[in-house]
């Protein structure tokens, strides 16, 4: 039997930070550039404010993503991916590269596949 191989702890805490509920699709939704609030949430379907709101401060906690308050009246902020954010772009691009070949498409309201890339 082969031996187990063991976790590196900082491969752990990247795997656990990307893979949480939200964040890849938040991520993915920022790669084209700078967002405001409501953009992304449209982007990305069932995700609550809630939960969006958390994902954000979570990243930016991380250095993952940068928030822009923008000097206009009402105030708008716009959310854009720092270096280290826009570095995991190939990452995410070879989950998709994987989640087609691998995960069935779900059907949609009217028997339909839903295919987006």
């Amino acid at each position: 039997m082969d031996p187990v191989h063991p976790v590196c702890t900082r491969f752990h805490a990247a795997i656990e930070l990307i893979g949480a509920r939200w964040t890849g699709a938040i991520l993915r939704a920022m790669f084209t550039g700078a967002h405001q609030y409501s953009q992304i949430k449209a982007a990305v379907p069932g995700l609550s404010d809630t939960m969006l709101t958390q994902r954000l401060r979570t990243l930016e906690a991380e250095a993952i993503v940068g928030r822009h308050v923008l000097p206009t009246s009402p105030v708008q902020v716009e959310y854009h991916l720092t270096e280290k954010g826009r570095d995991l772009e190939p990452v995410l691009e070879t989950v998709i590269d994987w989640s087609h070949r691998w995960i069935p498409l779900a059907e949609d309201d009217n028997g339909g596949a839903r295919h987006h890339r």
